[in-house]
Formats: structure tokens, sequence, C-alpha cells
């Protein structure tokens, strides 16, 4: 017998479910978004939202849902587009049956998100309409053409992102500088685009490098800040060490200005990475005007890094902490009070080991009086001879300014790693091509894998030893500046004088202090009793 075969008609849309005959309306709703908040996008975006809700009313078989929408937003990721997602989050929900937006880039301009989002709502018998493009995703070519029109979108988004890259830098390469204001401490935007001083701000970051100066740690002015009532760059309550430390090291604070810190890795996540000489930088000197001193910010560079040797061992309570060494153990003095409680009360300094070590160090204890009475004697005879003093510093500078040496030396380590490098890769690719004893190969590459850990390792240390002859130069130039501008005789103590000039006080078991200035000049002092100098 001859096979039957009945057709049973569809009575249901395959990809909405819905009866075929049936008069059901549609939920439509439609998606607007501009990229910037400019007045023009700002009528664009207006005309937007009343040109989809007006549409979607006028049709009998659709019921208006909303529009959702949204403003001064970037289409590259879908992430932070809070319109976009609390309309895909009504559709999945099953609020919406039809999406109406412009085009393919307006939805999104990132292939993955484009495709992802689309086949989401699909699973969920949401359809969407890209006007542009006469695009229904239900229809049977829907899928390839928003594939193509996607990475079109995402192409010209990755053209927009090159061109405002390139402008970035053209701009970093002419010097122009630019400053998040909104959170930069000190300045704002002038009339002509350019940084001028906010001067009540700018109180802040001369105290924050003054405290810095006279011994206090990070966390210790963000103490005294929180304490003052001084709000953050962002107007936060609490101040932090890190937030501290970026205005101590931001070198825009003297007037200049590092342009292209950091770049852009990818134009689709927007994520950025910290230049380390990846691509150019550019410095530029007296680009605005400085809130602090050439000769402050290097002096709290140098600190910066004095403080960073000695670790843990640094104590900021005190401007004598940390400067104050036993020349018997090596250990700095520490601070006691005697008579606390009665009128003969004195701050007195003596070595952190003095009855704690097994062998007891027998340099004296010294009264603070004494202290700055024998740094104003050393300090004065310094001056007495300022001139040559000041003609050693230049041979030093002009001596730490000269980085051909290690400049050499740091080519010929980068010349001899990128050898290595292809000589590894080569390495790998015979051992891939060609038939040889995996014993040999592996004796091979781990030769050469150690010569490149070894050069390697040798690279960090040059580049190390350059960086600290930087600041070393940068040191010895602010101590310059400094001693050309302090008085020849000083007969009063004076902490500006002692926290920029000194580098350390070691006393000795004889009644001698050596005191060794920022220069390396040593003038020794016979210790005496505070009665002596009654």
């Amino acid at each position: 017998m001859a096979k039957a075969i009945t057709v049973i008609p569809a009575t249901k849309n395959q990809y909405t479910a819905l009866p075929k005959n049936a008069l059901v309306k549609r939920r439509v709703a439609a998606y607007a978004r501009v990229s910037t908040d400019s007045d023009e996008q700002f009528t664009s975006y207006e005309a937007q939202i009343d040109y989809y809700t007006k549409l979607i009313q006028k049709r009998d078989d659709w019921e208006f849902v909303g529009v959702y929408a949204d403003e001064g937003i970037t289409g590259t990721s879908t992430k932070n587009r809070d319109g976009f997602n609390e309309m895909i989050n009504d559709a999945l929900a099953g609020k919406i049956d039809l999406i109406i937006t412009k085009s393919v880039s307006r939805f999104a301009r990132n292939t993955v998100d484009s495709l992802t989002t689309v086949r989401k709502l699909k699973e969920h018998r949401v359809e969407v309409f890209f006007e542009k493009e006469n695009i229904y995703t239900f229809d049977s070519k829907g899928e390839l053409l928003i594939t193509i029109m996607s990475s079109l979108a995402q192409e010209e988004s990755r053209s927009i992102s090159e061109n405002v890259t390139w402008g970035q830098r053209k701009r970093f390469a002419d010097g122009k500088v630019s400053m998040p204001y909104s959170h930069f401490l000190g300045y704002d935007k002038g009339p002509d685009g350019q940084p001028i001083i906010n001067e009540e701000e700018a109180k802040t970051v001369r105290l924050i490098y003054s405290l810095f100066l006279h011994g206090k740690t990070p966390s210790g002015i963000c103490r005294h800040l929180d304490a003052a009532g001084i709000a953050t760059p962002t107007g936060r309550k609490r101040w932090s060490d890190s937030t501290v430390l970026s205005i101590l090291q931001n070198e825009k604070y003297k007037g200049d200005a590092l342009l292209q810190k950091k770049y852009t890795v990818d134009f689709l996540t927007k994520k950025q990475k910290v230049n380390e000489g990846e691509i150019p930088q550019y410095y530029v000197e007296n680009s605005h005007p400085a809130i602090v001193s050439a000769e402050d910010f290097e002096h709290v560079q140098m600190e910066i890094s004095r403080r960073r040797q000695l670790g843990r061992s640094y104590s900021g309570s005190s401007i004598f902490f940390s400067k104050l060494i036993c020349g018997d153990c090596g250990a700095f003095y520490g601070k006691k009070v005697w008579h606390s409680n009665d009128s003969y009360r004195r701050t007195v300094w003596h070595c952190n080991n003095k009855f704690t070590a097994e062998e007891k160090c027998s340099t004296p204890t010294l009264d603070t009086v004494v202290i700055q009475q024998l740094f104003l004697q050393a300090y004065n005879e310094l001056m007495g001879n300022r001139k040559p003093v000041i003609m050693a510093c230049e041979e030093v500078r002009n001596m730490l300014c000269d980085f051909t040496q290690l400049d050499e030396q740091i080519e010929a380590l980068n010349e001899e790693i990128h050898l290595l490098v292809e000589m590894v890769g080569q390495c790998i690719k015979e051992n891939a091509s060609t038939e040889q004893s995996q014993e040999e190969y592996t004796k091979k590459y781990n030769a050469l894998s150690r010569k490149y850990d070894t050069a390697i390792a040798k690279l960090k240390k040059k580049v190390a030893e350059r960086d600290q002859q930087a600041i070393q130069e940068k040191g010895i130039s602010a101590f310059i500046a400094s001693l050309k501008k302090c008085p020849l005789i000083v007969d009063a103590w004076d902490e500006e004088l002692w926290i920029t000039l000194v580098d350390t006080a070691t006393v000795h078991h004889d009644n001698k202090i050596i005191f060794r200035f920022k220069d390396g000049t040593e003038i020794t002092r016979t210790i005496y009793s505070p009665e002596d100098s009654q």
C-alpha cells in the first residue's frame, strides 16, 4: 500500500510561540543611545525618545512598553549601560516581545556583546529590529547580517579609538597638559584651558609636603588631615596612605608634567596599563604654575628613597628619629623624657640598644638643646666654606649627570636579551621540526634560559643604578639650591635647615658627633652638657 501523508499546518509562530491567526498585540520597547554629553547629542537623545514613542504607539498591533535610553555612554561595551541592561532584564523576564533600535552600532559596537545578547534574547523568544539595516533577528538571514554589521561597527569603534589615541598622543608630543580636575587637589581648569592654582586646596598640598619633611609618615599625615577635617581630592572624609604618597610623588606639584604615564591596552575593555617603556613619554618642564618649589619636591623624593632603604626601622614621631646614629652599634637614637612629672622635665636621646643589648653601648645621652646647638655650630662652619662646598657639589652633580656608561651597559644588555630570545625561539623551532635528542635539547634550552635570567637580573640592577643616580643628582641639585638660599650665620634653631641639609648625625663614645650633610660633607663637633652652655 502507498504511504499516506497528512500535513498538519503550524498554528504558532516558531519564534514567538504566538498563535498565527490570533490578534495578540506584541509588547514593544525601543532602545536609544547617544555617546557624549554635548548639547547637540542631547537634542538627538530627546528626539530619539520622542520618535520611538510615537512610532510604537501608532501601531494597533503593538503595545507600547517604553523607551529605554542611555545618555553619554560609550557603545564599546554593554557593561556600564544601565538603560540597556534594564531593558535586557525586562525582556528576559517576559515583559517585552520586540525591541526596536536605530542600528547595530547603537545597540553595541562590540561583536561579542551584540551576538551574545541577540542569541540570549532569541532563546527567550524576544526579537530585535535594527531600523537602519532593516534586520529582524528572527529572519533566517538575520544572524549572518548581524554578525557582518557588528564586525563593521566594531572596526568603526576601533578606528574612532585609534583617532582619539592619536589625538591624545599628539597633545602629549606638543607638551599640552591636562589634569583630572574633579579629583586632582590644588588645580582648577583656567579660562584658557590651562591649569591654574586653587589656593585653598594648595594649602593642603603644601601642608602635606611640610609634614612629610618634618618627619611625619604618610599614615601620620593621614591622621593629621582627618583630625583637621580636610577632605580628600575626591571629597571623602578619610585619607589613605596611597593618596598622600601620590601627592608627594606627583611632579605636577612642582610645575612639571610627565605625560603618557599610562596607555590603553584594549580599545574594547578600555583596560589601561602603566607605561613601562612600551610607548614614548614626554617630560614638560615649567608647564604650569608650581605649588611647591622644585627644591622641596626633590628633598621629598630623597627622603622617600631614604625611608624605603631604612624600611620598618624608620619612625616619624620626631625630626631627630632615624638621623641620630650610635657610633658603637649603628642603631638609631631614641627619645626619652626625664623628670616627666616635675619642673626639671626635659627630653633626651640615647642609643636604642643602650640598655637592651648584651654589650652596652658607651655612647653618651644627648639633650635636645645640645643637639640643636651643635648642629648650629656645624652649620655655621659649613656656611663659612659655602663657595668651595658648592663648587664640590657641582662637580659631583656633573659626574652624576653623566649616564653614558650606564646607558651603554643597559643597551648592551637589551641587545643580549633580544639575541637570547631569538636563540630560545630558534631552539624550540628546531626541536619541533627536526628529530633530535630531547636530553640534548633540554640541556641547550636550560642553558639559554639561565643566560636569559642572568641578563634580565643584570638589566634590572643597572636600571635601578641609573634611577638611583638620577635621584642623587636631583638631590644634590636641591641641596645646592638650598645652600645658596640659606643665611651665612644662624644663631637660633631652625628645623627647616636640619631637615633640608642633614643626612645623619653619628654620636661616638669619645663625646664626638659627626654631622654628615647631604652632599657628603662631614663636620665634627665636641659634645658638652647643657650646664656647660649656661
